[in-house]
């Protein structure tokens, strides 16, 4: 039983990289899957302190992967319209299956958000919706960057219980 929780755990892991980049998967809640079912073997003892500060973690990130497009939509000068333009687009987005919908949700919605408040400022909607693209790619960097984490965590791990694992 022990082999296949480390397996699957792996394999959550693998897919939790992979969710990271595509919008489709919410990769940080799946990497943290695969983190609770290496410590759910009976080798590993569970370490509570660390699954709910990685819980937290990978909570935290899912819930900025949304906000921070938003946030740069307002640093790079846009309004209100453009936030929600923003988030609106970063939904539809996530629905339509295109490539790259995401990221084109989130750079129209603010331009149009942006247009909307102010028709005829297209520099200004240009500027706004360039940094909710900034802010996707700031957002996907965290993602990445916690789960290659809870991959070498996990990785870490592994090694030290190796010998128990494979019967030695």
């Amino acid at each position: 039983m022990d082999i296949l929780l480390l397996i699957v755990g792996f394999l959550f892991l693998v897919v939790g990289l992979f969710g990271a980049i595509l919008p489709i998967l919410p990769g940080p809640p799946l990497s943290w899957i695969g983190l609770l079912l290496i410590n759910l073997t009976s080798i590993v003892p569970i370490n509570y302190t660390l699954l709910g500060i990685t819980l937290f973690i990978a909570i935290l990130v899912t819930i900025l992967d949304y906000v921070i497009p938003a946030w740069g939509t307002k640093k790079f000068g846009g309004s209100k319209y453009g936030v929600i333009g923003t988030t609106l687009g970063l939904f539809i987005g996530l629905i339509i299956p295109i490539p790259f919908g995401i990221i084109i949700g989130a750079f129209l919605g603010a331009f149009i958000g942006e247009l909307y408040n102010e028709r005829r400022n297209t520099q200004k909607a240009l500027k706004a919706s360039f940094g909710s693209v900034v802010g996707f790619f700031i957002s996907t960097g965290l993602k990445l960057l916690v789960s290659i984490v809870y991959l070498v965590m996990f990785i870490k791990i592994f090694w030290e219980n190796r010998t128990s694992f494979i019967g030695f």
